[in-house]
């Protein structure tokens, strides 16, 4: 039964085996050969020749951009004198599926992942005047905005590129932006050409705040939904919180402030929050926000942002969401199943405009993923009941916090909610559901069928607080 026990472990790396060989008697590990080595020395396929990474288990062969990988033929495989191999030169394998090489000797093995690693060539940030272009990878565009008055004929753009490859015209080289100006660019078999289209505009009418320096340095789920803003809202920009506290920004045209705050793995307090985001709740920060909300800005703050409206002074009790939790992007939970809110009594607000609803019995829902999305469930609600503390009932909720519920989730917590202009002050609306989210790590979204609705809510959500 011991020996057992010992064969059933052998799937390790040898350091860790010998460390367990260590800890035994002599008669546990008798007649065990754990000192064999399970290395890949050379791999091939078509001549391609794999980068063998020991540590990690792992092969990667590099192949050209065109490779076809439903037949590719191993033509090289090394391995240690004594040791046994699940394949063999001349193997036939469809790498469009997962593949995996086992390597054994005596009583260890090792069983390495092979993938491709197709040549590629991609821009990976494109600056001009300052400015961060947005990149559509699918459509190869980019679209910087700069702005209104900047010279277009002669801007200096500044591109970084993936590693070996090389663009043309070259980063740094003057160019006439008063038309869309083509990228080329080239890394061994691979060549993507990318159009540019450098736009003047006036002071953004739509701000993403964040609080990140610059666009590109925004965690995935900020950066995806920023992206999404500023392809699909004409006159938006992003801003730092460090600028507009700073003055750096022109913010006197702004209509409407969008932040989407996302911290892996949740903030469940006010102390959290305030270490989170130093640069939002400065002094200066929140002095600039309030005198954007009490012009007329509305604001729209989705996900741990939604801390954010008792800085802005709407609140009456200057409490924040209390219930609140998250995991990571990386190893978030795939759905089982669509995931959704319910809106049941607020079906015509401006919030869910053009959204296709669902009934489950009484209750009226808004689907915003369907099954095998990657999601971190990152949620700011407010639950109700006197177990919690705060508020025994809705109505004490909407009384003494000065709430407007909108959204519910299966327990009857508030998920969506407003707070209402005064007539100077700007509309404030808040997304807090785990159900809103944008970035689905390792996971390809493209054909979810619910996954729209996110950006549906918020167009709403900004255009309802941008107008008059």
């Amino acid at each position: 039964m011991k020996f057992d026990i010992i064969n059933n472990i052998f799937r390790i790396a040898l350091p860790a085996l010998l460390l367990l060989s260590g800890s035994c008697t002599k008669e546990k590990t008798s007649g065990l050969e754990l000192d064999a080595d399970v290395s890949v020395l050379s791999f091939a396929l078509d001549e391609y020749q794999g980068e063998v990474d020991l540590q990690a288990s792992a092969i990667s062969v590099p192949v050209p951009a065109d490779c076809d990988p439903s037949a590719m033929t191993v033509t090289e495989l090394e391995i240690p004198e004594g040791a046994e191999a699940t394949l063999k030169e001349g193997d036939v394998l469809d790498m469009s599926l997962p593949r995996t090489l086992r390597v054994s000797a005596g009583d260890v093995y090792m069983d390495y992942s092979i993938d491709l690693r197709y040549d590629e060539a991609k821009i990976l940030s494109f600056t001009a005047e300052g400015c961060t272009g947005i990149i559509d990878e699918a459509s190869h565009r980019i679209v910087v905005n700069v702005p209104a008055g900047t010279d277009l004929t002669s801007i200096v753009p500044f591109i970084t590129v993936n590693d070996g490859a090389s663009v043309t015209p070259a980063s740094g080289s003057a160019q006439d932006f008063s038309q869309p100006v083509k990228y080329t660019v080239t890394c061994k078999t691979a060549v993507s050409v990318y159009t540019v289209e450098v736009k003047a505009v006036d002071a953004p009418e739509i701000v993403f705040i964040g609080l990140a320096d610059t666009f590109e340095q925004l965690n995935p789920e900020e950066k995806e939904a920023a992206g999404w803003l500023l392809s699909n809202f004409a006159n938006a920009a992003y801003v730092s919180f460090s600028d507009a506290a700073a003055g750096m920004a022109d913010l006197s045209q702004c209509k409407a402030v969008w932040w989407h705050l996302h911290i892996d793995g949740g903030i469940d307090s006010r102390d959290k929050f305030e270490n989170a985001a130093p640069e939002a709740v400065s002094a200066e920060a929140v002095a600039q926000m309030r005198s954007l909300l009490n012009s007329g800005t509305g604001f729209v703050l989705t996900r741990f942002a939604t801390y954010y409206a008792s800085d802005l002074g709407v609140t009456k009790d200057g409490k924040i969401p209390n219930n609140c939790w998250g995991q990571v992007e990386e190893s978030g939970e795939i759905t089982s199943g669509p995931w959704s809110f319910f809106v049941q009594g607020h079906e015509d607000h401006a919030l869910y405009e053009g959204i296709q609803t669902f009934q489950d019995g009484e209750k009226t829902g808004v689907y915003t993923c369907d099954t095998g999305y990657r999601i971190t469930n990152s949620t700011c609600q407010w639950h109700i009941g006197s177990d919690w503390g705060g508020y025994a009932t809705l109505d004490d909720w909407r009384t003494n916090h000065g709430g407007i519920d909108l959204g519910y989730g299966g327990d009857g917590a508030v998920v969506a909610w407003e707070y209402a202009s005064d007539g100077t002050r700007g509309k404030v609306l808040c997304i807090g559901s785990g159900c809103y989210d944008w970035y689905s790590h390792g996971v390809d979204e493209s054909a979810d069928k619910y996954h729209g609705n996110v950006a549906l809510l918020t167009g709403n959500a900004i255009n309802y607080v941008a107008a008059d």
